[in-house]
């Protein structure tokens, strides 16, 4: 439960028996009488089994209702798939989490439960994988993977967002661009657009952590303390509740001393880039003093990222040890208090006018991603960043 009245089910990845799994959960937690209302959360969610991502979606909608279908060149490979089973329950409020990483499996689910106007999607817009594979036995104990067809969903839009049809000179692909991107409705007449994956019902600008955090996760330093702090402490309080305190992070501090995590922070970098160009426009050694007062000046500053980015370290920290008492469930239930996209969730589950006012399509919820809206722009801008680890 991500609090008293809100379920809380995380799929890692579409695999044989996934859509049973997530039925167990959902018909768990509704013996909850408390429960009215459910996130799933496929963030980070690369796909897989096609068929379990058509009965998971079967858990929320009716049967017979049509889910995906698939189409390509060759007329014998289009299908079109349905909800086939009664479903557990077609009340329930329900949103969907997804970002970046969400792909293929996770879009069918994500696009259906858009475009049935089932539920809401929050966080940001999806990979943009609609292309449907078939492998095929070869010589030598080998396999050849070739690209047979396109999905869609409900509506008719493919998902695709790298247009292989049209190859640039050099071989490479783009994007699919906007000015032949194609406007769909849902079934409530909400406006929704192809050709760059599943953009979310309310975007959310996504998490990122800083060069120093990066470090020490690379360099395995947050894992070396979280091992250290577990043979200290033979319990803690539930994931939920557990935070470290002052003195235990003065510990973490301490335990880094002399360990080796070096890192560029980006004002370095913008430091960096600037020298650069400064040499080639031949201006440095005009200012070459300055440069190097700001440098050491950084340097000096930076020795107190550490207590800069102290929420942050924290946070990372209290999931790390929480793991190592409560398992991965200890992680998320963690994560639960600083997780933005969760806390969204729960406010739009818990204001209902706004929820169903949302599926209704009214005022700014009319249009869903349109291209060239600011949401748009934030969501192109942010493709093109490094997102540091999750």
């Amino acid at each position: 439960m991500a609090n008293d009245h809100t379920g809380y089910i995380k799929l890692t990845q579409f695999l044989e028996n996934s859509a049973d799994e997530v039925k167990q959960a959902l018909v768990t937690l509704k013996q909850d009488p408390k429960m009215k209302a459910v996130i799933l959360d496929l963030r980070g969610n690369g796909g897989g089994l096609l068929k379990e991502a058509v009965d998971i979606v079967n858990l929320f909608v009716d049967k017979s209702q049509k889910i995906v279908s698939q189409r390509g060149k060759v007329k014998e490979m289009n299908m079109e798939y349905f909800a086939s089973k009664t479903a557990v329950d077609t009340e329930i409020p329900v949103v969907v989490l997804v970002d970046r990483g969400s792909a293929s499996a996770s879009e069918i689910v994500t696009g259906a439960i858009q475009e049935l106007d089932r539920g809401v999607i929050i966080g940001q817009r999806t990979f943009g994988k609609g292309l449907v594979q078939q492998t095929y036995n070869l010589s030598y104990n080998t396999l050849l993977k070739v690209t047979i067809a396109k999905y869609y969903t409900p509506s008719g839009r493919c998902i695709q967002a790298l247009d292989y049809t049209h190859r640039n000179a050099d071989g490479s692909v783009s994007k699919v661009a906007d000015s032949v991107i194609t406007e769909f409705k849902t079934k409530g007449g909400r406006v929704i657009f192809d050709g760059s994956g599943i953009f979310p019902d309310i975007y959310t600008d996504p998490e990122s952590y800083s060069n120093l955090s990066n470090s020490l996760y690379r360099n395995y330093l947050f894992f070396d303390y979280a091992t250290k702090f577990v043979n200290e402490h033979p319990s803690i309080p539930s994931a939920k509740e557990f935070a470290m305190q002052e003195k235990e992070y003065q510990d973490f501090v301490s335990f880094l001393n002399g360990k080796k995590y070096e890192y560029t922070d980006k004002s370095e970098q913008e430091l960096e880039s600037f020298r650069k160009a400064a040499e080639k426009d031949k201006h440095f050694e005009a200012m070459k003093l300055e440069y190097d007062a700001l440098k050491k000046k950084m340097a000096d500053n930076k020795k107190q990222d550490l207590i800069n980015h102290k929420t942050e370290l924290k946070e990372i920290l209290e999931g790390e040890i929480a793991s190592r008492y409560y398992f991965q469930k200890g992680r998320l239930e963690s994560s639960f208090r600083s997780d933005v996209d969760l806390r969204k969730a729960l406010e739009v589950l818990d204001n209902q006018p706004l929820y169903a006012s949302i599926l209704k399509g009214d005022g700014t919820f009319k249009v869903i991603g349109k291209p060239g809206s600011e949401a748009q722009a934030r969501a192109n801008s942010e493709r093109d960043e490094d997102d540091g680890f999750h």
